[in-house]
């Protein structure tokens, strides 16, 4: 074995699932949170540019503006704190990943790099969930 793969090797076993799985839920849960709060005014009020913008360029088909800008607000703030806290994990990482697939083909399809790196994480979460270090497991939901 050749002295980098023994590298590897041990980098791979020192680095807990449960390090893994939190490192991905609060590095995903971010942008989207950050998200979210540029469309709000004070605590959840939606600001005049987050109506705007889903009624003139944000255009989502089967959905009014409105409904759709209340949605994506909300789920950008519920769907990442319940990620960082490890709560309903794959239920959340689900429904960035439904959101992420709409801004992709509905709104920036220019956007593929960035929604990749988001898709990563969600679909890690999903698939194999929250890691130890989780409410989830705690309440033994998961």
């Amino acid at each position: 074995m050749t002295a980098l793969a023994r590298l590897h090797r041990r980098f791979a076993t020192a680095v807990p699932e449960w390090f893994l799985a939190l490192l991905l839920r609060l590095g995903v849960a971010a942008p989207f949170f950050m998200s979210g709060r540029t469309k709000v005014e004070g605590w959840l009020t939606l600001s005049p540019s987050t109506h705007y913008l889903f009624a003139e360029e944000y255009r989502v088909p089967l959905l009014a503006p409105e409904t759709a800008a209340y949605l994506a607000t909300y789920a950008e703030h519920l769907l990442p704190i319940l990620l960082v806290l490890g709560l309903l994990t794959r239920p959340a990482a689900l429904g960035l990943l439904l959101m992420t697939l709409v801004i992709q083909i509905f709104v920036a399809p220019g956007g593929w790099p960035t929604h990749l790196l988001w898709a990563g994480p969600l679909v890690y979460l999903i698939a194999r969930g929250p890691g130890a270090l989780s409410l989830d497991r705690t309440l033994h939901i998961d």
